[in-house]
């Protein structure tokens, strides 16, 4: 079973690319309300691009320093916010994609494959952090933020300021999807 966690982990981003085509060109079913859908469908994804950098800021995965067990930032409430982010800002790309009647296929395409990509980086995790990850494990929910939580050990004030502009860089990437929802808005409007 492990193993298949492991091919599942490897694939993970290519896993998420077939409804994203899906989606990008099929146009059955398209909600033709551009002035609610844009403004909204970019809104998702704006809080699932914002849920990124604040991650980033924190575990700093793209930049190249030195990682530790991350728990500050949005790891005080939750595991995975990057997961999290994902799923958000692959529900305001259907949102784009005027197919809203696709949100829970892509919602539970996301919770699927990210369940499975869990389970993996937290066999992984566990054996390179041992016990500390382990209490983090049962202290800290995998999906569900937990409300009131501050971790008074450490202030973020130090790393908003030191890791921002890099986690934003760092992310910048993200903005890539939409590309092919904008010249598939384009397309629609000319025929």
């Amino acid at each position: 079973m492990q193993e298949q966690f492991k091919i599942i982990y490897k694939l993970r981003g290519i896993l998420m690319a077939p409804p994203f085509l899906f989606f990008v060109f099929v146009f059955y079913g398209e909600t033709e309300r551009g002035s609610i859908i844009w403004p909204v469908g970019l809104s998702i994804f704006g809080i699932g691009v914002l849920i990124r950098v604040w991650a980033q800021i924190h575990l700093h995965y793209r930049l190249k320093i030195h990682k530790i067990l991350t728990t500050t930032g949005p790891y005080i409430y939750v595991r995975n916010p990057i997961y999290i982010a994902n799923t958000i800002m692959l529900l305001g790309t259907t949102v784009l994609s005027e197919l809203i009647w696709f949100l829970p296929v892509m919602f539970l395409w996301c919770i699927v494959i990210y369940s499975f990509v869990i389970r993996r980086e937290e066999i992984h995790l566990l054996g390179k952090y041992g016990n500390p990850y382990s209490e983090y494990l049962r202290t800290t929910p995998r999906w569900i933020p937990a409300a009131g939580r501050i971790n008074e050990k450490y202030s973020t004030q130090n790393q908003m300021t030191r890791f921002l502009w890099p986690s934003i860089l760092a992310e910048v990437h993200c903005l890539l999807w939409l590309i092919p929802l904008i010249a598939k808005e384009i397309l629609s409007t000319q025929y």
